[in-house]
């Protein structure tokens, strides 16, 4: 079988009717690829009259925006596309690829032409393509074969499947040694001899520019949230957020501190002479053929200034329900209160718990052409199509309750607030949400049951809860186990006990589910998670929800132990249990769980 779709890609090389796209990486005309998706009813109407607008004013590829947003999973998409042009679809496992293929083919060819290579059997060369019938890649490809002496297979791959191999092939550190190297920077012992001619010209700036792009290109490609630079005693210390955790990732000469401070105060807009105080700026740029957005934040130290980036990717930032973890009973309570034309959805947890993630992800959702969407954010993270976004400034008296005011003078639908932080700002919400608009926000509580008694300590009165308040979700993060190396095994007694207590406030279709004695999954470490064992986060959810017997508590007198009656009552899946269930499914370790979480 595999020799036949060799042989017919090789034959759709040589006999098929192709036409010289005007974008690199289009199969076929916008209106073709559109009309494909429109047959398949892979979209409803109003999601695909917004994917022709955006494909239309931006001139960018069908699959580059449906990736971006995350309309589906691009691979439905690359298997459509397969069909229409019979080409064979292969999914490719980027760890497979081996370092003389990466040698075969150049960082521009892959990345101008959208073609990777995917293995080598003795004289036949696998070619992976994004657009098998773009005219340009296929003679790229084809130089690449009689050069090599080898014969063609080629296979469709997916647009995401493309990004993954062309980010590897950045190595970060040694693109920086080579940088560095390219400086002639001294030694410890020449640097201490004052010379008389220092002053005179300087070194170029092209290392400079490039350890920052790398930095930043290394940052995006390994899903970073930030990346820290910060001056040390002897020498600038480079590390990156990711999944939560910092880790150096280079250590620089002290001299680099500032020129490489000052490339990214140039490109952020922020004045290079001052160094006394704080400064705060932003830039958009291309990495990995992605628009990403950049937060910079710098902070004076003894020894230079610290700069903290970060890294806006709405590839990572923007995501749907199922990506965040929201499945199960906890998916259905909040598409169901999401439906409700008006109410308040308040979404709570810890600072770095991932609630600005689901705030967009709820925002999302309710994102529809006949919906007004108006947010207040501080600041601004991601740039949603089709939402009308408005940064607050509170040094200027423009702030989320004077902002609140104006808009509800915006005729709006929907209303996001980016947090509820003080007394004014809980009253205009809940006065939003009384007349007829869904509002959405954050809070910072413990837990879901502790956002009635947090609402009424800032002054709101109890009567007008019920009438206001919909949902209350509390979520915390923990680390996604990794698929490739995950390993099932039976718990210890211990965690028996503890998995036991937590499914027994469960369902019974749930319970029933779960058979003693319970399997847990750890990951020892392998080379597509870096020996980490994990690779990103999913969030573990709570939903308490506004019900009659609720609204009966609260206008009485009550405990947080009543309101905790009452969830267990609705038999809401607790943030313990939502881990635990997670644990026993493979997605996260439940040792990762019982850190992130605490009993009723």
């Amino acid at each position: 079988m595999a020799k036949a779709c060799y042989s017919r890609t090789v034959d759709f090389l040589h006999t098929a009717s192709f036409r010289n796209s005007q974008y690199t990486y289009y199969y076929m005309e916008s209106s073709k690829f559109l009309k494909e998706i429109e047959t398949a009813n892979l979209f409803d109407q109003v999601t695909l009259a917004s994917l022709k607008r955006e494909v239309e004013l931006s001139g960018r590829p069908v699959e580059a925006v449906i990736v971006e947003r995350r309309l589906i999973d691009d691979s439905k998409l690359a298997q459509l596309k397969a069909q229409a042009l019979k080409v064979p679809y292969k999914k490719v496992k980027v760890e497979d690829i081996t370092k003389e293929l990466y040698e075969l083919f150049p960082e521009e060819t892959v990345r101008t032409y959208g073609v990777i290579p995917i293995e080598k059997q003795n004289d036949l060369l696998v070619v992976g393509m994004v657009n098998p019938d773009d005219l340009k890649a296929q003679e790229a490809i084809k130089f690449i074969a009689r050069r090599t002496h080898l014969n063609l297979g080629v296979y469709l791959i997916s647009w995401s499947d493309w990004q993954a191999v062309l980010q590897k092939y950045s190595p970060y550190k040694s693109e920086i040694e080579s940088a560095i190297k390219s400086l002639n920077l001294k030694s410890v012992a020449e640097r201490d001899v004052i010379s008389l001619e220092a002053g005179k010209g300087g070194a170029e700036d092209g290392p400079v520019i490039r350890i920052v792009a790398e930095t930043f290109r290394e940052a995006v490609a390994r899903g970073a949230s930030d990346i820290h630079i910060e001056p040390q005693q002897n020498y600038l210390r480079i590390r990156l957020r990711v999944d939560g955790e910092l880790r150096e990732e280079a250590a620089l000469p002290p001299e680099l501190g500032q020129p490489v401070i000052s490339r990214i105060k140039v490109i952020s807009n922020l004045k290079i002479d001052e160094t006394r105080i704080p400064q705060d700026g932003r830039f958009r740029t291309t990495v990995s053929n992605r628009s990403i957005d950049f937060r910079v934040s710098t902070f004076p130290t003894p020894h230079g200034e610290k700069v903290a980036i970060r890294v806006l990717d709405p590839t990572t930032g923007l995501k749907s329900f199922d990506e965040l973890g929201l499945m199960g009973k906890n998916a259905e309570y909040v598409k169901e209160g999401l439906a409700k034309p008006f109410g308040m959805v308040l979404v709570t947890g810890p600072t770095g718990s991932g609630k600005s993630t689901s705030l967009y992800a709820l925002l999302q959702a309710l994102n529809k052409e006949s919906a007004n969407i108006v947010s207040l954010e501080d600041p601004v993270e991601y740039f949603v199509t089709g939402v009308n976004q408005s940064q607050v400034h509170p040094e200027i008296g423009y702030d989320f309750a004077s902002g609140l005011r104006q808009i509800l003078r915006q005729d709006p639908d929907v209303i996001m607030v980016g947090e509820i932080r003080d007394t004014e700002t809980a009253g205009l919400a809940v006065h939003a949400a009384l007349t007829g608009h869904v509002v959405l926000s954050t809070l910072h509580t413990n837990n879901s049951v502790s956002v009635i008694p947090r609402l009424l300590d800032m002054k709101i009165d109890s009567f007008l809860l019920p009438a206001s308040l919909n949902l209350m979700v509390a979520q915390r993060l923990a680390l996604r186990l990794c698929e490739n190396c995950k390993q099932a095994e039976e718990g210890s007694k211990e965690l028996q006990t503890i998995i036991k207590k937590a499914v027994a406030g469960l369902s019974p279709d749930l319970v029933a589910s779960y058979k003693e004695p319970y399997t847990v999954y750890h990951a020892p470490g392998c080379n597509v998670c870096r020996g980490k064992g994990t690779i990103g986060r999913m969030a573990i959810f709570e939903v308490f929800r506004m019900m009659p017997e609720l609204e009966a508590v609260i206008s009485g007198s009550f405990t947080m132990q009543t309101l905790i009656a009452e969830a267990k009552r609705q038999g809401m899946v607790t943030m313990r249990q939502d881990g635990v269930l997670k644990a026993l499914a493979g997605l996260v370790s439940l040792e990762d769980v019982l850190r992130e979480t605490t009993e009723f």
